[in-house]
């Protein structure tokens, strides 16, 4: 059976606040991180629900009242929430338009707290900060009509771009890690959204591609690919990989960069080998690293399990959980730090 590489956190760690999750984490899972989130904390911890908020305080932006609400349902039919489209006001040209996403202050503001710690000898040396971004298509194909939605894309693109740069004009290089969030591209894919163009294939993989080309060359940049998990359970439940492959695939085809690393999700009851045996055409870079979110709370076992079926396919892997942990009971952490321990362990 193959011996985990390391370890991967998504993003979102339901704590109190960064310099909190950089403790917690270091001094339970230090010696397997090459990098380490803020959390997520504060206004953020919903993902992306806060940009909801920021687009709707904007001037520029106005709630759709013509087309229906829209239902976010979760695997098994139940509807989460049911929430208005938004759109440009009339009269607004969005190529003028401008968000700002909250996303760099975020960042450098966590950085700080990193670097204080880091001097100090609280967290390992050489540990990498991780920033996590969403793509355009987050926001977009959950918050905004589909009548906006092809104006909205390149507008929050630019935005986002912005707010990229920013981060590493201010955050040294060699202390930063990129990971773009990938879920509603992998949702669009699974015919998820009651709309979807028929360039949809081209259309999210040139997206990532100009993503992770945005990120400088001695910038650490990842993607981490999701089913979403809004109340800690997919929105769609996978067949197998064959899509996360077909997009990893498409991306790696069309980035002019390096790739560092790579997360997939593994649902916990798939301890079979048909969920895995698409990875067998995954082409990965030699000098990309794999992780797989096999980690799931209170079933050491069933990680075991995971980790052997996902051994029969790939020579070589780290481990996370499926998703962030932002929407999971917080009394969960504890035992979640410590899944990842034991699997590195034994």
């Amino acid at each position: 059976m193959t011996r985990p590489t390391g370890i991967h956190l998504v993003g979102s760690v339901p704590m109190a606040d960064a310099e909190t999750v950089f403790r917690s984490v270091a001094r339970e899972l230090g010696p397997w991180l090459a990098r380490i989130p803020d959390g997520e904390t504060g206004t953020r911890h919903r993902w992306i629900w806060w940009q909801r908020e920021m687009l709707l305080n904007h001037p520029a932006m106005e709630i759709d009242p013509v087309t229906p609400p829209f239902e976010l349902r979760q695997w098994d039919g139940a509807v989460l929430r049911t929430t208005e489209w938004i759109r440009f006001r009339s009269a607004i040209d969005p190529a003028s338009i401008s968000f700002d996403t909250g996303y760099a202050k975020a960042a450098i503001d966590s950085y700080a707290v990193f670097r204080r710690l880091r001097d100090a000898g609280e967290l390992p040396a050489g540990l990498r900060f991780q920033v996590c971004l969403p793509t355009p298509m987050a926001s977009g194909y959950m918050y905004i009509s589909p009548s906006a939605l092809a104006e909205y894309l390149p507008v929050y693109e630019r935005s986002l771009l912005a707010a990229l740069k920013r981060i590493v004009d201010t955050i040294p290089h060699q202390d930063l890690s990129i990971q773009w969030d990938v879920c509603q591209e992998v949702l669009i894919f699974e015919q998820y959204f009651p709309h979807r163009l028929a360039t949809y294939k081209a259309d999210i993989l040139d997206e990532l591609a100009r993503l992770g080309d945005a990120v400088p060359g001695d910038v650490e940049c990842g993607y981490h690919l999701c089913y979403g998990s809004p109340r800690d359970a997919h929105l769609v439940m996978p067949k197998d990989t064959a899509i996360l492959v077909e997009i990893a695939n498409g991306l790696i085809e069309r980035l002019r960069r390096r790739l560092d690393f790579l997360h997939l999700p593994v649902p916990q009851d798939r301890t079979d080998a048909a969920y895995f045996a698409p990875l067998r055409e995954l082409y990965l870079p030699e000098d990309t690293t794999l992780y797989l979110g096999l980690i799931h709370h209170d079933d050491p076992s069933g990680d075991q399990a995971r980790i052997a079926a996902a051994s029969e396919v790939l020579p070589s892997f780290g481990i996370a959980t499926e998703c962030g942990w932002g929407r999971s009971d917080p009394k969960r952490i504890p035992d979640l730090l410590a899944a990842h321990r034991h699997a590195m362990e034994h």
